[in-house]
């Protein structure tokens, strides 16, 4: 098995994003982050909900229409998995990675709803890509792929699976990629359109080339905390130990060395989100510790041979 690349795979996933050291002026911010969580959490009144806090969406994600994003990646998605499927890379149903995948996911997308109601017409997919890469993602629409290199390389447990998920599907839930894509069509259409967030009018041209667009989106340092935070508390409420993604991060250090520090980086450092990891269990503590947990368990697939030079 080798590295593979996919002309309809998105150029994002677990771990990518392309931003700046600094938050972005007019951003989404989020109630936690950092050292600061402990403190927000204690000043949070007694009608908050349980769980992780962030920011309301973007109102850039009102730029760009959620059906014909959807739409869009659903397209991408099915040409993405028929090009696999032609290179023999595309893992069997009946595979058990891939039943340990869609066990993980029937246990957490139940939850996915009060983050965004429209994720209940979502026709979820997960699915995996047989290569070494160490990547997965999830489009819009919920479409779900894990590259097979991310679990064998990684000898990711359940809860650290979960965790990667949650992380993945918070991007969708969140519209992340819708955030972008309208942010690119303020750029594009001028103050006018952005001058009416709140009254849209004739977005058109903010649709065009979205599939393309799709594909070469990143995401910013701020989407990559948010989508941790809301994948923890997913994973949380659907039993999955949420401190894996501590373990997960430390992991992922191991097959990054050598990377640049943070301010170098394009996305958060391992270091960085296991602070944040940590600082934030406190919130979801209650919700794993009443949370059903997994009557399966799924052990790690057998690591991969060293890669063969070409």
């Amino acid at each position: 098995m080798e590295h593979l690349h996919l002309e309809h795979a998105p150029r994002y996933g677990f771990g990518r994003c392309d931003c700046c050291a600094s938050t972005p002026q007019g951003g989404r911010r989020l109630f936690t982050s950092l050292a600061g969580v402990g403190a927000a959490v204690a000043a949070l009144p007694a009608w908050a909900r349980e769980g992780v806090q962030v920011g309301e969406r973007s109102k850039f994600t009102k730029l760009a229409p959620a059906e014909q994003i959807e739409e869009a990646a659903s397209l991408q998605y099915r040409q993405m998995v028929s090009e696999a499927a032609q290179k023999r890379a595309l893992l069997p149903q009946d595979h058990a990675q891939v039943q340990r995948l869609r066990y993980i996911g029937a246990r957490m997308l139940p939850f996915t709803e009060e983050w965004n109601p429209r994720a209940k017409q979502w026709k979820w997919e997960v699915n995996i890509i047989g290569s070494r890469d160490l990547n997965a993602f999830c489009m819009p629409a919920g479409k779900i792929a894990f590259y097979y290199g991310i679990l064998a390389q990684l000898q990711l447990s359940d809860d650290e699976v979960a965790a990667i998920m949650g992380h993945e599907v918070a991007h969708a839930l969140r519209e992340h990629a819708r955030e972008r894509m309208g942010k690119t069509a303020a750029t594009r259409l001028g103050a006018g359109v952005v001058s009416s967030l709140l009254g849209l009018g004739n977005l058109g041209d903010a649709a065009l080339s979205m599939g393309a667009q799709l594909l070469t989106l990143k995401f910013s340092r701020e989407d990559e905390t948010e989508a941790d935070l809301v994948g923890m508390e997913l994973a949380a409420r659907a039993g999955y130990d949420p401190m894996a993604g501590v373990s997960l991060w430390e992991k992922m250090g191991q097959a990054a060395k050598g990377a640049p520090p943070q301010w170098l980086s394009t996305h958060p450092s391992g270091k960085t989100r296991i602070q944040d990891i940590r600082a934030a269990t406190p919130q979801v503590a209650g919700l794993f510790a009443r949370a059903p947990k997994p009557e399966r368990r799924f052990p790690p697939p057998a690591p991969l041979p060293p890669a063969t030079s070409r």
